[in-house]
């Protein structure tokens, strides 16, 4: 178990994107978040009291989370420096990177010497099955995207929050570094060896029998030529229910790849329904989250408006706006409309 309080780590981070995990943590749970750390030339803020590693542990921190995504998930030498300095404070180190906190030697030797815990988030558990696709009981839902980071664990958060406020039963099931930070639990999706994907879905979201749901965080997307594989394996364990497309409207191309333009809402609806048809035929979307974090309100909510127009599906920014109509649509208390992908 990762020991809570936890500090939150900005270090030099110039991108916001790149603070995802840290930002992630502190919107939905401030409860155990006591501030964050960041260097003087780090222009980002979470708004929560800047701490260096003494204070925060005088503040009860008890972990600093290295809440950043670089490229390649790498530890430079920086960041093992900012730990080794953290665990000389008296705090445990919780990472989500690729690269393996008990793979740096300097800081196994100050985790035993100093007796302090290092917790690689990315350590997919050892008994992951092969995926069978078997029907099984229980409702789910999914969040899938145009693109990687448009807001899929945002919204799926924001939907177990609103089903859970209605007194509907549901769990949310996270596949990435945050959601797994965030809930305490979870799989490290894209840690997983290719053919157990879809059995380590299986495996975090089992059959359940109280009319309940599953919302199950997605990663990736079908049109990612580097993350699809991880999206299509996602898809066929989840055996959805229902869908809810993430989609960010002002972002000019995949993320990560300028020669990769976004797909279309209509296209990435059907390939997504598509796919997730190998293991339940009736799968249907229930929705439209529009990431709008980069737009006035005024112009975001007419555009929430134009998009479930056209599609005749709810729309909305589920941080912003919430997600009650989407959640009307998923448990069938509107009247009924189409569910169409409408045209290109």
């Amino acid at each position: 178990m990762i020991e809570t309080p936890y500090l939150l780590y900005l270090g030099r981070a110039t991108d916001p994107a790149d603070i995802k995990t840290s930002r992630g943590l502190a919107v939905f749970r401030p409860d155990i978040s006591v501030g964050e750390f960041r260097h003087d030339d780090c222009p980002l803020t979470l708004d929560l009291p800047r701490m260096d590693f003494a204070a925060a542990r005088a503040a009860g921190a008890r972990t600093l989370v290295l809440g950043i995504a670089n490229a390649g998930g790498k530890l430079g030498e920086p960041l093992i420096l900012d730990a080794l300095a953290a665990m000389e404070a008296g705090l445990d180190i919780a990472s989500g990177l690729h690269h393996r906190l008990k793979a740096e030697p300097r800081l196994v030797e100050a985790a035993a010497r100093l007796g302090r815990q290092l917790h690689d988030v990315r350590d997919p558990r050892p008994d992951i099955p092969v995926g069978n696709g078997k029907k099984r009981a229980g409702k789910r839902l999914l969040t899938v995207g145009t693109d990687c980071s448009v807001g899929k664990m945002y919204t799926t958060l924001c939907l177990a929050d609103a089903l859970a406020r209605r007194g509907v039963a549901a769990d949310f099931r996270a596949t990435g570094q945050t959601g797994i930070l965030v809930a305490g639990d979870g799989v490290p999706l894209d840690a997983v060896v290719a053919d157990f994907i879809s059995g380590a879905i299986e495996q975090i979201s089992p059959a359940r029998d109280d009319d309940g749901w599953d919302l199950i965080e997605g990663q990736g997307s079908l049109y990612h030529p580097s993350f699809a594989g991880v999206s299509m394996g996602l898809l066929h364990g989840a055996q959805p229910d229902a869908l809810v497309l993430c989609h960010d409207p002002v972002r000019p191309h995949m993320r990560g790849l300028p020669h990769y333009p976004l797909p279309g809402i209509a296209q990435t609806i059907e390939a997504n329904l598509n796919a997730a048809r190998l293991t339940n035929d009736d799968v249907r979307v229930v929705g439209i989250a529009l990431n709008t974090s980069a737009m006035p309100e005024a112009e975001a909510r007419a555009l929430c408006a134009k998009i479930e127009a056209e599609f005749e599906l709810p729309t909305s920014d589920p941080y912003r706006f919430g997600v009650e109509t989407i959640l009307d649509r998923l448990l069938g208390t509107e009247a009924a409309a189409p569910n169409v992908a409408a045209t290109a």
